[in-house]
């Protein structure tokens, strides 16, 4: 059953394989490069601030590059921009012009995930798209780990890495070239409605906004405080890889316990946990051994990744079945604009050789969350009218094809009582 659902898309899969391969890569490269250059902490938090935020701007424009050109043409231009930016990075090491590449890589990113994400709903069914959307799932953090790994290959102030991370860009779009598979219809635009996001589920927006906020500062700082006077480089790819390890294990879980016991249970839950942790790594930031770094960073990504999906099923738990792919796309949108702001806030707070505050920051915004989601129940004891199962919300959950997958009829306003 599994192989008959997988068989239409194995193209697709494979292209994702060897694109976030790259993606990795270059996610734990670039800031342990430009710490090995003495960048300030500021300008590295910007530089992963300003890669969130064009990837925000290509959630909300990629689908008018598709309606004009097509998904194969879009795809094949997002991926040359991508594979060329690694080798802009290695021949040009400067803070402003890294800011600028990581940009253009967010947006091309964006517009690369619509293009796959919205061709696999296109060939998945009722029957299958959890399968197909588990295994998307499963496969994105994997490779990411994967690729985060490749940086011991050679030594980061060398040239070799950008080299490998253009390769395996330029690669991953062949696959989807190739393919056979008939190409998904244009995308119609959705309208982002936040005021109507934060009254169908107060909770799950703010959710989602930490969320961005303590993992857009992870993903843009973390290297650097792995690095640990910035020669450390085999523990800041396992440190990584731990996280994301981490991020896998904890997904389907704490989905399944959602299902059963309640998400707001499990939101205050897994936010207190991630709290806990990032306590424990800002309080064992300058004594950490490589065994307890990697894992407290296998529990941090156990309970900060999987957050998101979660708030998005809370969310959607309130959202009439018509606003699903609206609710999903101002998710996002609240992902992103944390994700952007983050960065920016944890390198402030880093400043010297503050590292460990990066996780000080992460464990305020989860608590913060908690006495939001606390304060809510106390006022409102509604439930939920309709919960969805979560393997239904890890597809509404992926990053970009949501957004422009179809237009959406509002009929009528839900009951006028905030959740």
């Amino acid at each position: 059953m599994m192989n008959k659902a997988l068989a239409p898309v194995a193209a697709l899969l494979i292209s994702v394989s060897i694109l976030l391969a790259g993606q990795g890569l270059q996610g734990i490269l670039l800031p342990v490069r430009a710490s090995l250059e003495h960048f300030s902490t500021v300008a590295i938090g910007a530089m992963g601030a300003t890669y969130f935020f064009g990837f925000t701007v290509g959630c909300l424009k990629g689908g008018e590059l598709v309606r004009r050109v097509g998904h194969v043409r879009v795809f094949l231009a997002m991926s040359a921009i991508a594979s060329a930016s690694p080798l802009i990075h290695g021949l040009i090491v400067q803070p402003a012009v890294w800011g600028v590449l990581r940009f253009l890589t967010g947006f091309c990113f964006a517009v690369l995930y619509l293009v796959i994400e919205s061709w696999l709903n296109d060939r998945a069914t009722n029957e299958n798209r959890g399968v197909i959307f588990s295994t998307y799932a499963m496969i994105t953090l994997t490779v990411l780990a994967g690729g985060q790994m490749m940086t011991l290959m050679y030594d980061p102030s060398g040239f070799e890495l950008f080299i490998i991370a253009s390769v395996l860009v330029s690669i991953g779009a062949v696959p989807v070239a190739l393919s056979t598979s008939p190409t998904p219809d244009q995308p119609q635009a959705v309208s982002v409605n936040l005021s109507r996001l934060f009254h169908i589920s107060p909770s799950g927006t703010v959710a989602c906004l930490a969320t961005g906020l303590a993992n857009g500062a992870f993903w843009a700082l973390a290297p650097v405080f792995a690095t640990i006077g910035g020669d450390n480089v085999s523990l800041a790819a396992w440190f990584m890889t731990g996280a994301v390890i981490g991020g896998a294990i904890g997904q389907w879980p704490l989905g399944i316990l959602s299902d059963k016991i309640g998400r707001r249970k499990v939101l205050v839950g897994v936010s207190l946990c991630g709290g806990i942790v990032g306590l424990l790594l800002f309080l064992a930031a300058t004594a950490l051994q490589f065994t307890s770094a990697i894992i407290l960073a296998v529990l941090w990504g156990a309970f900060a990744f999987p957050l998101y999906t979660i708030a998005v099923a809370y969310a959607n738990d309130y959202a009439d079945p018509s606003e699903y792919v609206t609710v999903s796309s101002g998710l996002l949108l609240m992902y992103g604009i944390g994700a952007t702001v983050g960065p920016f806030v944890a390198s402030s707070l880093m400043a010297g050789d503050n590292t460990g505050r990066l996780f000080a920051f992460s464990a305020f915004v989860h608590f913060a969350l908690i006495v939001f989601v606390t304060i809510r129940f106390l006022r409102d004891s509604s439930t939920a009218k309709h919960q969805i199962a979560f393997g239904d919300a890890l597809s509404s959950a992926q990053t970009t094809s949501q957004v422009f997958e179809e237009e959406i009829l509002q009929h009528g306003e839900l009951d006028d009582v905030s959740r």
